[in-house]
């Protein structure tokens, strides 16, 4: 907001907000354009909000022809050069504002009359991802009519964009008046409104325009293992995986009742739980703790989320009558001794998230009042895997601390408000956490070719949010950077490769003009720095604190930003007039952002997927040792293309083959074993037209059924399912990456096989044919590969099963056919004469495209007298049903 003593003199002539989001670091500009009408000198004010966390790397001004640069230097020294200079009556400075999520920037400066004056602030800041968007917020408060005004936001993502969407953040006296331009990868948002648009009302002289510009999106998520972009010697991966099923958690709910939560906050705090109560799922456990000087449990142990104790529990909230003193120390320990007590006993669900959500408004007044020995007493008596996150509620919360001791917990903090949004925002915080996707998450890169990587280990990914990893790497010596994640899923450990050329974006970037050439190395630096910061705050000697803080300047001198152990200094060319910018320390306002909790890396023990990715929860033995299934080139029975069978007979070495034609949507039987529990149906899909009058069949859909480990595989042209009972977890064919569950692996090669491997005993191969999209006729489907070194038992059956114990097979009679390429001959088979032709069939196992050619004998009539029965016995109900006995 620009303030002056004489406020109808002077003229705001322009006020412009542009950003620019590459890849989600978000560069915005401020800048306003004055001029002063009045008869003498005057004081202006330039007043801007910026996001809290953001840095502010520049600023300049320009008073009549003379613009004044700034720099940045180390706090101490930026103060003493400018008592040194005793600057002019001028003063800048970064002020701690109550906003909730802003800070104010602010200068002021005298005018003299008729002198143009011209402000210019720029910041930067990586946006998070929170509910499934990413939430750009520019503060727009010219705090007058402005002449020209425009908010310009630009973004710019590679992934390509979901959406973009514009809520009504001003009010609805601009409705329509924003303008939104969507491309593939970019998008522009421009508000331009024009004077008699900013006006209160149509004989108003004051603007309407007061608050909050907000753009919302998201980018589309090809790969479960997320994203890499590499450019200017640096990456960036980005990891927000969708579609898999939630883990459970065990929750329990600590909350203030003390006498100053009295009133709006505790009703708005009731609101909230009931809600919040409302959506935890049958899997969850949870109970709750409300505390003032004393703290009582309405469950002393974790309860099953069941309606009717969410009932109850929503019961006992309504008659809580806060009163009293606070006693945080006891209410947190109460609540990690109950959450220690279940796992002791083996309540917890071993693949769930248990969490401890503190809500509170102030300081403890009862039992331990230091608040470092509060931190040290939690820190002691929380497991490795519990979560603490912390609510605060207004401002007589020390939210510093709040911060502090969920940082050192593996959890985040967040300030609320105790007004008529309370609610809204608890609702909101919860809903960030309320969805864990993924646990201990662990990002791997080649360690030669990386460095300066920022955290990598995560406890825990919540859905709608989004990791980010950032490191340099050495462009120079490399083609392509790898990434593995490992982590551990609802219902499977999961394995997610990436790999990337380290080009694959220079072109995209020259290409564009607004994209920032330097968005890798500033998310990098971001990144690093909040690191930083939230590890100095948990620093346990003030040896180490120190040597953090050396880490941050020097980081904040080399990217020109201000943090609070730097100041800029803004002076003009002749460096006679100088301003200082700093951030007033302010104890009830928390000094910095924090990140996640850090955990150490977990040791390199595994082989197979390359050395050094950290994969800890895959028996050695059972990773595969070569990225292709351990099959000879031809020994292998199999079914492609439109079903052509190829069974291969070991003792005999001949190759065997016949076609069946049935109609789409029929399932095949390929293997039925009621001895080793297994499974392998095939379902049937159609071309798009008949051909010579005949419909073309293919395999469009595979399911394996692992009857004793309760599994079951579904493998589609689209996408790779692992289900285990009620959970499900998929794969698409755009990854690459490994599911275990019960020593059953599933490998996905990007866009071409999927193996299933069931510890030594058997393993699949499913092969991926795409085509043409628009061909008029041919559609994708699969094709699969069977050893005949499976060890199926006896009682095995299905077209391909029977032939586990191999028939004897008798072939004589060669004589010349139709065609002279095509030889016939008589085949002895389970006492049928039939007669067979010589041929050639694909396997495209090696040659995805061409295929390689099979020398093999042909059974006309699908298969009939080389199969048992009738071809038609083998269709069955279901993609999961054993073949009923003949």
């Amino acid at each position: 907001q620009l303030q002056v003593e004489d406020d109808d003199k002077i003229g705001l002539y322009s006020y412009k907000v542009q950003s620019t989001i590459t890849s989600r670091l978000a560069n915005t500009m401020i800048q306003a354009k004055m001029v002063n009408n009045a008869k003498r000198s005057q004081h202006i004010v330039f007043d801007v909000q910026v996001p809290k966390g953001a840095f502010i790397d520049n600023f300049t001004m320009d008073v009549n022809g003379i613009t004044f640069t700034s720099k940045i230097r180390e706090k101490s020294e930026a103060r003493k050069m400018y008592s040194q200079a005793k600057a002019k009556g001028k003063a800048a400075g970064i002020v701690r504002s109550n906003a909730l999520d802003m800070e104010n920037f602010q200068t002021e400066v005298n005018v003299p009359p008729g002198t143009r004056i011209q402000f210019e602030l720029h910041y930067h800041e990586m946006i998070r991802r929170k509910l499934s968007s990413y939430e750009h917020v520019v503060s727009v408060k010219p705090g007058r009519l402005a002449k020209h005004m425009e908010v310009d936001v630009r973004i710019i993502e590679p992934q390509g964009l979901r959406y973009v969407h514009v809520p009504n953040s001003l009010g609805h006296h601009f409705d329509g008046i924003t303008t939104i331009s969507k491309g593939e990868k970019k998008a522009h948002v421009s508000f331009k409104p024009t004077m008699a648009q900013q006006r209160k009302c149509p004989t108003c002289s004051s603007t309407a325009v007061d608050g909050n510009f907000v753009v919302q999106y998201d980018v589309n998520r090809e790969t479960t293992g997320g994203e890499l972009e590499i450019f200017n010697g640096y990456f960036i991966h980005f990891f927000a995986p969708e579609n898999l099923d939630p883990l459970p958690k065990n929750i329990l709910f600590v909350i203030d009742v003390s006498g100053s939560m009295w009133g709006l906050k505790m009703k708005q705090t009731i609101e909230a739980m009931k809600a919040i109560l409302s959506e935890l799922r049958a899997a969850d456990q949870f109970s709750l703790i409300d505390f003032n000087h004393n703290v009582r449990c309405w469950r002393d142990n974790l309860v099953s989320a069941t309606p009717a104790q969410v009932e109850d529990a929503k019961k006992y909230i309504q008659t809580i009558h806060p009163n009293g003193g606070t006693n945080i120390n006891e209410a947190l320990l109460r609540a990690t001794f109950i959450l220690n007590e279940a796992q002791n006993l083996g309540m917890l669900d071993p693949n769930s998230v248990s969490m401890i959500v503190l809500v509170s408004d102030g300081d403890p007044t009862v039992g331990e009042l230091k608040l470092t020995t509060i931190q040290k007493n939690v820190k002691q008596s929380i497991k490795d895997e519990f979560s603490l996150f912390c609510l605060g509620i207004g401002f007589d919360v020390d939210y510093d601390f709040l911060q502090r001791i969920a940082t050192d917990n593996r959890g985040m903090a967040q300030r609320i408000f105790g007004n008529q949004e309370t609610s809204a925002q608890m609702k909101n915080f919860y809903n960030q956490v309320s969805t864990p996707l993924l646990k201990k998450i662990q990002f791997n890169y080649p360690q030669e070719s990386v460095s300066d990587v920022t955290q990598s280990s995560f406890h825990n990914y919540f859905g709608g949010s989004e990791i980010v990893v950032a490191g340099k790497v050495d462009t120079e010596n490399l083609q392509h950077l790898e990434s593995v994640v490992t982590a551990t899923a609802a219902n499977a450990e999961l394995v997610m490769e990436t790999l990337r050329d380290v080009e694959e974006l220079d072109g995209f970037m020259k290409k564009d003009k607004y994209a920032d050439p330097e968005f890798t190395k500033k998310l990098w630096a971001y990144l690093t720095v909040n690191q930083m910061l939230a590890e100095r705050n948990t620093a346990p000697t003030a040896a180490l604190k120190r040597n953090i803080t050396k880490s941050i300047l020097q980081m904040s001198l080399d990217h020109h930003i201000v943090t609070p152990f730097t100041a800029m200094l803004i002076e003009n060319a002749e460096k006679d007039e100088i301003m200082l910018a700093d951030q007033p320390k302010d104890p009830r306002r928390g000094c910095c952002p924090g990140t996640l909790g850090l955990t150490p890396n977990a040791p390199n023990n595994n082989k197979g997927i390359p050395a050094w990715a950290n994969v800890t929860a895959v028996p050695v033995s059972f990773m595969p040792e070569q990225r292709s299934p351990p099959v000879s080139s031809l020994s292998i029975n199999r079914v492609d293309n439109d079903p052509h069978f190829i069974i291969h007979l070991p003792k005999s070495q001949r190759n065997i083959c016949f076609n069946i034609n049935s109609e789409p949507g029929k399932i095949l039987n390929l293997v039925s074993d009621p001895g080793t529990g297994v499974v392998v149906n095939g379902q049937l899909v159609g071309a798009k037209k008949t051909e010579n009058k005949k419909l073309n069949t293919y395999f469009g859909k595979i399911g394996f059924y692992f009857k004793n480990k309760g599994l079951k595989v579904e493998i589609t042209t689209e996408t790779i399912t692992l289900k285990d009972g009620s959970y499900g977890i998929t794969l698409t064919w755009s990854d690459t990456g490994h599911i275990i569950r019960k020593q059953l692996l599933i490998s996905v090669k990007k866009e071409s096989n999927v193996t299933v491997t069931v510890g030594e005993e058997m393993s699949f191969m499913v092969l991926l044919h795409r085509v043409w999209k628009n061909h008029p006729v041919n559609v994708d489907f699969l094709g699969i590969y069977i050893p005949p070194e499976n060890q199926l038992s006896p009682e095995a059956h299905g077209l391909i099963g029977q032939f586990a114990s191999e028939p004897e097979v008798y072939i004589h009679h060669q004589r010349p056919g139709q065609a002279p390429e095509k030889p016939q001959a008589t085949m002895e088979v389970k006492g049928n004469k039939l007669t067979v032709t010589r041929g050639l069939q694909k396997d495209y196992r090696t040659d995805r495209v061409l295929g390689t050619d099979v020398q093999c004998w042909f059974v006309h009539n699908s298969g009939k007298g080389f199969i048992d029965g009738h071809y038609k016995d083998y269709l069955v109900p279901h993609l999961y049903s054993f073949l009923k006995k003949p």
